[in-house]
């Protein structure tokens, strides 16, 4: 074997730089970049020393050769042409891992069965020994990277990625890998302040990942001191006298950085369930002296090191992955900069974000950012130096400029921008006007506003003490950045013209829909809310779905059918909620029925019944309404239906819609309809056109406009509605 080899350090992309100038100082000679890695000339010593202290490399891999191939046949033959006997025992194990595709090979499992049929072929002895398979914990682990026309065979000397330090056995939902948080810190200048004897805080620690490196860096512990098995372990050119030398170096180095006073590194977590993890984490790293986590919401957020040193805030705050993450998100990180104002003036900032432009509305400019990749999320580290001259919103006082005062200063609100101060003004116009109304009506729901300014459209409901927000998705031809920063202006303002907190705040993004999508989970919260109206309680969900549970558009024909439904048998088509069918029961009617084809809104009818105390007299089925009607021959004196526009769903045959299928619906119903009775018939859809046949039939008023109440006034098309009688 030779002395000299070519090593490849694998790593995740965005890193390369880093790792090139952490290789090079470890001793790898005539580096270069590539994509996701770095190449170099090393001796095994120089390798055995990557394996140990490179905090950035996922893989160290000893290159064997270059081979050009331009078939399977011609990569078994390179392969073969290996003597393996140099690394592997006949009766050893082998893992063979392939990447790439190209000269006949057309996926990575046919590559690495060619592969290993060329080792095993070249190791099998007379007797007919060879190696066997072994996927976890092999004597030899081979990497073959195909590319160009070109193999790279190389043996991996890590086995497991070195981004496994071993130490972090539970993490949470969204963990950011080891060697990611240790690049992040390299970039943030901490080796450079943990020299200096500065203080380190994370926020959102989670399960103490930042915390962890920083305080390996700081305490000059190699980040793989501590692993147990290489993937060199079982390979015949390891030389065990030369790592146990560097291992005891390495361990030696250790042991006096930990004797050293520990630096103050602290995290904060808000989920207790994480707590422990992120204990457990750092005990197993040996560095609970160094590290401490707390329990502490953000809006608590306020590092006290033990000499008053200032330091580095570093996080990495959560990214939205589910419908109406926008508003947490805002008002998580305009938190986050109120408490770095207020709390951290003097200190070093590192903000971790796959949302940049959220990273914006912190009130602090970023003096330096780097571009990075979390996995397959591009994402940008702000670095902010927390000086009044960087403050977007101002300089303010702190607790030192405060002294000889009783209280610290109160949180200045986030500065709007021009037309996010516009929106909060019409917010504000409209909170006057329609809180008179509501007030004086006894109402508790209703919408404040509906894309009054078109640059701004929303629809912003009130329930009560909470807010939601949809989001009418921008048309194609409006810049993505453009809505996306106009949505950002007008979730600022929100809170600060309706005076409440953002926690208060739901939005959601509303779009075509097709089929029941609207009425589909949208999340898990579970989280329900009694709301009243016209004496009645009602359960509305404002986090789960699409829509609430309660169309505040139908108030007024809801109130309608409470009025007119007192002794009546009442009949609900398309239920949803049954909100409709609990203002009948309330208004007196003898029996009601309700049918909807979703066993959830079934249930959740089942419960706005029960809440309201009524349940014998009024039953609930499951079904499509078309068949059913064709299958009932029950009399009813009052009938309500208020079909969607379209429906596939797979609990039905065929497809409604709604324009084309009103003849047959209205026939169906109206031959339910007793002597007397009244169906009201309603829907959504903009361009919807009653048949002038039905006219001819029946005796049919247009009633929208008496259905269309104060808050929905400037959006006459919300909805249409009938009164049909026989004749």
């Amino acid at each position: 074997m030779t002395d000299r080899y070519e090593l490849i350090l694998t790593c995740p992309k965005s890193l390369e730089g880093l790792l090139l100038q952490e290789a090079a100082d470890l001793g790898l000679e005539a580096a270069r970049e590539q994509v996701a890695a770095v190449v170099g000339q090393a001796t095994l010593e120089t390798a055995y020393r990557l394996c140990l202290w490179s905090r950035l490399a996922n893989r160290v891999l000893l290159s064997l050769g270059r081979f050009e191939v331009d078939s399977a046949e011609r990569l078994y033959e390179a392969i073969h042409g290996i003597d393996w006997h140099e690394h592997l025992l006949p009766e050893g194990s082998l893992a063979v891992e392939f990447s790439g595709r190209g000269a006949g090979i057309d996926n990575t499992h046919f590559g690495a069965l060619k592969v290993k049929d060329a080792i095993v072929d070249r190791l099998r002895t007379a007797s007919g020994q060879r190696p066997s398979i072994d996927k976890v914990a092999p004597d030899l682990r081979v990497h073959v990277r195909l590319e160009r026309g070109q193999a790279v065979v190389s043996i991996d000397l890590a086995g497991q990625s070195l981004h496994q330090r071993g130490y972090r056995l539970q993490q949470g939902a969204a963990p950011l890998k080891e060697n990611l948080a240790a690049a992040l810190l390299l970039r943030a200048g901490w080796p450079t302040l943990a020299e200096q004897g500065r203080a380190l805080a994370d926020p959102m620690c989670g399960v103490g990942t930042f915390l962890i490196e920083a305080a390996m860096m700081a305490a000059d512990i190699a980040p793989n001191l501590r692993r147990e098995r290489w993937g060199f372990s079982g390979w015949l050119g390891h030389v065990p006298a030369l790592w146990s030398r560097l291992h005891a170096q390495a361990q030696a180095r250790a042991t006096a950085g930990l004797a050293k006073p520990p630096l103050w590194i602290r995290g904060y977590e808000a989920d207790p369930r994480l707590i422990q993890p992120a204990r457990n984490n750092i005990e197993r790293a040996g560095l609970s002296a160094w590290v401490k986590v707390y329990q502490g919401e953000l809006a608590t957020f306020e590092p006290v090191p033990d000499r008053g040193q200032a330091g580095l805030v570093i996080c990495n705050p959560p990214y939205g992955e589910r419908l109406g993450d926008e508003a947490s998100l805002l008002y998580l990180y305009q938190h986050l900069g109120e408490r770095l104002r207020v709390a951290c003036l003097g200190w070093e900032a590192a903000i971790f974000t796959a949302a940049p432009e959220l990273g914006k509305r912190m009130g602090l400019r970023s003096h330096k950012q780097y571009a990075f990749w979390n996995g397959a999320l591009p994402s940008k580290l702000l670095l902010i130096r927390v000086e009044p001259t960087q403050f977007v919103t101002g300089a303010r006082e702190t607790g030192k400029e405060a002294q000889g005062q009783q209280d610290r200063p109160e949180s200045a609100p986030v500065r709007l921008s021009e037309g996010g101060q516009m929106f909060a003004n019409r917010l504000k116009k409209n909170l006057r006007q329609f809180g008179k109304w509501a007030r004086r009506e006894g109402i508790e729901c209703y919408r404040l506003y509906d894309a009054d300014m078109p640059e701004y459209a929303l629809a912003i409901d009130l329930y009560g003490d909470r807010i939601h927000v949809q989001e009418y998705a921008p048309p194609r031809s409006i810049d993505a950045d453009k809505a996306q920063a106009r949505l950002l202006d007008a979730l600022a303002a929100i809170p600060q013209a309706l005076g409440i907190d953002a926690s208060q705040v739901v939005v959601k993004r509303r779009e075509r829909q097709s089929g029941t999508r609207q009425y589909e989970r949208q999340g898990s919260e579970g989280m329900f809310r009694e709301v009243e109206e016209g004496g009645v309680k009602l359960l509305v969900n404002l986090t789960d779905y699409l829509d609430t549970g309660l169309f505040l558009d139908h108030r007024p024909l809801r109130l309608r059918i409470q009025r007119e439904a007192a002794g009546k048998r009442f009949l609900n088509l398309f239920c949803y909620t049954a909100t409709a069918t609990v203002h009948a029961a309330k208004g007196g009617a003898r029996s009601t029925l309700s049918v909807d084809l979703s066993r959830t809104y079934l249930d959740w009818a089942r419960r706005n019944l029960a809440l309201n105390g009524f349940s014998e007299k009024h039953r609930l089925e499951q079904g499509d309404v078309m068949e059913w009607l064709d299958a009932d021959r029950s009399q009813y004196d009052l009938i309500f239906m208020d079909p969607p526009t379209f429906s596939n769903s797979k609990r039905m045959e065929g497809v409604f819609d709604v324009q084309r299928d009103q003849v047959r619906l209205i026939d169906l119903a109206m031959a339910r309809l007793a002597p007397g009775g009244t169906l009201y018939f309603s829907n959504n859809f903009r361009r919807f056109a009653l048949e002038e046949g039905l006219c001819q039939r029946y005796r049919v008023e247009e009633i929208s406009d008496q259905t269309i109440d104060e808050d929905f006034k400037r959006n006459p098309k919300i909805h249409r509605a009938w009164r049909i009688q026989a004749r």
